[in-house]
C-alpha cells in the first residue's frame, strides 16, 4: 500500500513539474505550439500563433516537426490526441510536452500577454 501511495505522489509530482516547465516555457516565448487536433476542430478555435498538424499526419510531416523551435507544446480537445503525439514524437527523439487541452495552453499564453 505504501508503494501505491508513494507512487501516486511521485506521479502527481511530475505532473505538477511538467505543467510549471509548460506554461515556463510558453511565458518566456520559447518553443512552438502544435495543436494535434482536426482542421475542423482547429477552426472552431485555437491558441494564437499555434500551428495544426493533425495526429495521423504527424508521421508524414517529421521534417517540418524536426524544423520547428523546440520544445514543442502539444495540445488537443483533452490531452489524450496529444498525449499519443508526445509518446510518438518523444521515440523520435524530439523534445516535447503534452500541454493537454488547447484551453488550458491557451490560458497559460493569455496570462503572458
Amino acid at each position: 500500500m505504501k508503494l501505491i501511495k508513494a507512487f501516486g505522489f511521485l506521479k502527481l509530482k511530475t505532473l505538477k513539474k511538467s505543467k510549471m516547465n509548460i506554461e515556463k516555457i510558453i511565458k518566456e516565448k520559447k518553443g512552438t505550439i502544435v495543436d494535434v487536433r482536426t482542421p475542423g476542430e482547429f477552426a472552431g478555435g485555437s491558441v494564437t500563433g499555434s500551428i495544426n498538424i493533425p495526429l495521423q499526419e504527424i508521421p508524414q510531416r517529421m521534417e517540418e516537426l524536426k524544423s520547428m523551435q523546440i520544445p514543442l507544446i502539444l495540445c488537443c480537445a483533452s490531452g489524450g490526441r496529444s498525449g499519443q503525439a508526445h509518446n510518438y514524437l518523444t521515440q523520435q527523439g524530439i523534445e516535447c510536452y503534452n500541454g493537454g487541452s488547447w484551453l488550458d495552453v491557451n490560458q497559460y499564453q493569455s496570462q503572458t500577454l
